[in-house]
């Protein structure tokens, strides 16, 4: 146990609540087996909860688990924040100082931002990113973890209704990510608080929806109950009417049955109204004077108060404070905290109703009187704590002139501790406040202090007075950090029209400040973007248009290298290629770091993309090693997504392979939960390359669960469907291919994510033997374009179209427009780059399935593709390859040379579970009477049986599938074969079964693809 938590409750007996204090106990035994268990406990104000989780405490500390608790602190209408977490981090330090130490190992720079006392927080990061506060969330959940490791670990967050915005996010990530550990996390709320409105709502139902985490609503208590509450209480069996009075009047609330049990020991029952506060003022009112001018304060100091900042306060000499103090915990109305550095209500229902019988002008006095405390004496209140607390002591004292500096001092404290969504609140609590400033207070503040997004541009952010701009700046980024992607949008537009207002022109036009305008444009592209409004590039082209000619900046360099990171994934080529290259060289000019390696990331690409393959590679190489050393986390993920990207592009798969296995260990140490499902989604892409599939198969699952953008998601659904297409589960890969859709969504379209859609959709289309609905979706990817870098996803697609084609010879529906097709095909290819072997190699694939479709297909056709493979490490390919190969030597006669490929191809496609495949090749080898498993290729004497009865299929069923691979309907097959169309619906549904396959078209496609029927042919 980590030192005592204080006692609540009045009653020694701890009544009822079986089944909850079981479901706990069962909790805790399974943590100490090793699985994590969250819960959720609610409850009404007064109802329990704490003595719940006070009975909870002492058997697990019986049970020898470490327990720790921390609660939301409220100061006025505020949340500190991260409150709770830090609280109980700082309560597990304390007693598992060297686990504590060993946990947070190298992790101590973030982990401050949570837990000050680890020393500072790292501020040479140049710029807060999307990834910062989830970087934070991930190194607090593997901290749990490792603290939990080898002990059974409770944590307690108590008092959620006052949580901040930041400490219910990451409760909502500890609770959706926590997986490994000896763990139990507990978080309590009042459940009558939860209206409509209130923020912990959509947590709450988020939370419902997760398997992991358990809810427990604490009731009110029964008569019995309240019965055997007051005996414990009054020590003596309480007389029957007493009960039913006191059980009528609490309703079965235990805080209100102690309240009142109290009362009526005291001998006073009669004299309680029946108003909620003036029954939890009474004890109160009853105080001496000095006592009840304590409290007073005390409920307007927060949640807690520290006992030196109470006495800078109160204004008592230290004996009467002392005496006033004692007597208000004598009554039960204030407790002193664990720590035992200061005081609080024993219930925050007494606190609120204390805080309530304020006068307006007095808590606007207590508040001024707090302040200048805290202010003449920082060390007051823990460092932690200072900024945000001084911001709403002047804040609620409604003094302009004091509460402006500190909500903005508060506003950076918030910012760097990753708590954008305070920082948010406080910045719009500033803007709120700017008019009603005075002048000369507003212009000694300067961006330099609170201001950090918006680049200086001409001036000297250190002696230039801070702008109302500068505000809407840092809370447009705030915003969208946080996830208030409408509020930051908001901002924005507001900026935008008050850039208007200033210099008198249209929208867009930026007047006498045209950067500062591009920066809002451009902040606006990324949030209309995110929020699925557009692509973006309306904003950012109105962004691009306003620095036109401007000297180089920062924001100039800023857009340009968003102009360039847009062009490369929506419209690649020379545009793309210049706007990076301009973006290197202004962030040089003007010595932004990390805006030129970002720059360089996405130059070396569109240089690869370009033809300039091993010069973009060693630009991506150098910023790789470069961004490690400056420690630009985000640029650490990119560059371990974008490069091993490239080089699968160029086929260097196992290159890719091990700088993504890099990226996976770096993306966790910092925390890049984004950066790691992108390279989780590009590792599965590389091992599917290398044929190692079931690993593929488990790098995309965590693509789509790890990542918190939709977009990564969307690829490890792509990568599912690829495994399932190849491996001939054709509603299992049209099910991954509609999740990715709808995880990449339409408002957005990017050629990298469109083209190997419609190369599975197409794979689809062919295996159902919908080959029109194949070749529609091949005309609206080519009708799209193939932009330069996109051959990586082009050849395949055009090689899936022409495999179709040439599989679906003789297929009746297949024969008109087949000319248009293959030449439609042939056109698309001769535009496709192949700038390195393995497109080289895809290009001579695409011929000869081209020719195979036309049935002219030749061995020296397919020995060209085999040695276009020869150099590339693709075994699924290859072995796909070798089976056409086999065949177009087969019908040459060379029996020999095509058995030493089909053995091949056969083991290749056994390995790899392609069963499509593995079942054309066996179909080969029957039907040229050759064997597969033979070490030597061998002729067999025996006849083999024919391809078709090795279905088990009856010959009737023969007869009807011969009839539906060219089409025919039931009707149809019942009128040539003399029997009612209900006989032959069951045998095609007999046939469909037999076959492994879902439909009519699918069963056609497998009869010409194994060539079952050659007068079909």
């Amino acid at each position: 146990m980590l030192g005592d938590v204080e006692t609540r409750s009045v009653s020694p007996v701890f009544v009822g609540r079986t089944a909850e204090l079981t479901a706990l106990s069962h909790a805790l035994a399974r943590a100490t087996a090793g699985e994590p268990q969250a819960f959720l406990v609610g409850g009404e104000a007064g109802v329990g909860k704490t003595r719940l989780i006070e009975e909870f405490r002492d058997e697990a500390c019986r049970r020898e688990a470490v327990f720790a608790i921390g609660g939301c602190v409220e100061i006025g209408a505020d949340g500190l924040p991260f409150a709770p977490f830090s609280a109980a981090l700082r309560s597990l330090r304390r007693g598992l100082r060297d686990e504590f130490a060993a946990a947070a190992a190298g992790r101590e720079e973030e982990l401050a931002r949570l837990l000050p006392e680890l020393g500072e927080a790292a501020r040479h990061q140049v710029r807060h990113d999307e990834d910062s506060m989830a970087r934070l969330f991930e190194l607090t959940v593997r901290l749990m973890e490792r603290l939990a490791a080898e002990r059974t670990v409770v944590m307690v967050l108590e008092d959620l209704h006052w949580a901040d915005a930041s400490t219910r996010h990451l409760l909502a990530y500890l609770f959706r990510t926590l997986r490994r550990g000896r763990l139990v996390v507990i978080a309590t709320y009042r459940a009558d608080d939860i209206h409509r409105r209130h923020p912990l709502r959509p947590l709450l139902a988020e939370l419902d929806r997760l398997r992991t985490v358990q809810r427990i609503e604490v009731p009110r208590f029964s008569r019995d109950e309240v019965a055997r509450q007051m005996a414990g209480i009054l020590a003596s069996e309480p007389a029957p009417p007493l009960v039913d009075d006191i059980f009528e009047r609490s309703d079965g609330n235990a805080f209100f049955v102690e309240e009142l049990a109290v009362a009526a020991g005291e001998g006073s029952p009669c004299e309680l109204t029946d108003s909620l506060r003036d029954l939890l003022l009474v004890r109160v009112e009853s105080l001496p004077e000095h006592a009840q001018r304590v409290a007073r304060i005390v409920a307007e100091g927060g949640s807690t108060v520290e006992y030196p900042l109470l006495a800078a306060v109160v204004g008592l000499c230290e004996d009467e404070l002392i005496e006033a103090l004692r007597a208000a915990v004598g009554a039960n109305i204030l407790l002193a905290t664990p720590d035992g550095d200061g005081y609080r209500f024993r219930h925050s229902l007494v606190r609120e109703a204390v805080s309530d019988d304020l006068l307006p002008g007095e808590r606007s006095r207590l508040n001024r009187r707090y302040a200048e405390a805290l202010e003449a004496g920082p060390g007051l209140v823990p460092a932690d704590q200072r900024a945000a607390r001084l911001a709403s002591y002047w804040y609620y004292a409604h003094d302009a002139a004091k509460a402006l500096p500190a909500v903005l001092h508060a506003s950076v404290a918030a910012r760097r501790r990753h708590a954008y969504s305070e920082q948010l609140g406080l910045l719009e609590r500033a803007m709120e406040l700017w008019d009603d400033t005075p002048e000369a207070v507003r212009a000694e503040l300067r961006p330099v202090d609170y201001a950090e997004v918006y680049p200086p541009c001409g001036c000297d952010a250190a002696t230039t007075p801070l702008r109302y701009l500068d505000l809407m700046a840092e809370a447009a980024v705030a915003g969208r950090l946080s996830g208030e992607r409408e509020r930051a949008l908001k901002v924005i537009k507001r900026a935008l029209r008050l850039l208007e207002e200033e210099n008198d022109q249209p929208t867009g036009a930026g007047g006498k400040d045209p950067q500062r305008a591009a920066w809002f444009w451009a902040q606006r592209s990324r949030l209309v973007q995110s929020q699925s409004r557009g692509d973006g590039w309306k904003e950012l082209a109105t962004a691009l248009e306003l620095v036109r000619g401007l000297p180089p900046s920062e924001v100039h360099a800023e857009v340009l290298v968003a102009v360039a990171g847009w062009c490369m994934l929506h419209e690649p080529g020379p545009d793309a290629l210049a706007a990076a290259e301009r973006a290197v060289e202004y962030a040089r000019m003007v010595g932004a770091d990390e805006i030129e390696m970002n720059a360089r990331i996405t130059l070396g690409g569109l240089m690869v993309d370009a033809g300039d393959v091993e010069a973009g590679l060693a630009e991506m190489y150098e910023v790789k090693d470069r961004v490690a050393e400056l420690g630009f986390a985000f640029l650490v993920g990119r560059s371990h997504v974008n490069l091993p990207s490239v080089l699968e592009g160029v086929g260097r798969s196992e290159e890719a392979a091990r700088i993504l296995e890099e990226g996976l260990v770096l993306s966790r140490k910092y925390g890049l939960l984004d950066s790691e499902a992108w390279v989780w989604g590009n590792l599965s892409e590389s091992r599917y390359a290398l044929g190692h599939w079931d690993a593929a198969a488990e790098a995309a699952a965590h693509a789509e669960r790890v990542g918190p953008s939709a977009k990564p998601r969307g690829m490890g659904a792509s990568r599912l469907a690829y495994l399932a297409l190849a491996r001939g589960d054709m509603p299992e890969a049209a099910r991954r291919l509609a999740a990715a859709r709808d995880h990449y969504g339409t408002h957005d379209p990017m050629p990298q994510q469109s083209i190997p859609l419609a190369r599975i959709a197409v794979g689809i289309a062919a295996g159902e033997g919908r080959i029109l609905d194949a070749r529609a979706e091949l005309d609206r990817a080519v009708a799209a374009g193939f932009p330069p870098g996109t051959q990586r996803y082009a050849w395949p697609l055009l090689l899936a179209a022409a495999t179709a084609e040439a599989d679906a010879r003789g297929l009746p529906a297949a024969e008109a427009g087949r000319a248009e097709a293959l030449a439609a095909i042939r056109r698309a290819a001769k535009a496709v780059p192949t700038a390195v072997p393995v497109w080289i190699a895809y290009a001579e694939w695409v011929r000869a399935e081209l020719l195979r479709a036309e049935n002219s297909d030749t061995p020296d056709a397919w020995a060209a593709v085999m040695d276009a493979f020869a150099t590339v490490d693709r075994p699924y390919d290859v072995a796909r390859v070798r089976h056409r190969c086999a065949e177009s030597l087969l019908a040459a006669g060379e029996r020999d040379r095509a058995s030493g490929l089909l053995r091949q191809a056969h083991e290749t496609a056994e390995r790899l579970g392609a069963r499509p495949l593995a079942e054309d090749v066996a179909l080969l080898a029957r039907r040229a009477r050759l064997r597969l498993t033979e070490p030597c290729p061998q002729a067999v004497e025996a006849a083999a049986p024919a391809p078709v009865e090795e279905l088990g299929l009856t010959p009737r069923e023969r007869d009807v599938l011969r009839l539906v691979a060219v089409g025919r309907t039931n009707r149809q097959i019942a009128e040539e074969l003399y029997i009612s169309p209900k006989t032959a619906s069951v045998h095609v549904s007999n046939i469909l079964a037999k076959l492994g396959v879902t439909g009519r078209g699918e069963a056609a496609a497998l009869a010409h693809r194994l060539r079952l029927f050659p007068a079909t042919a």
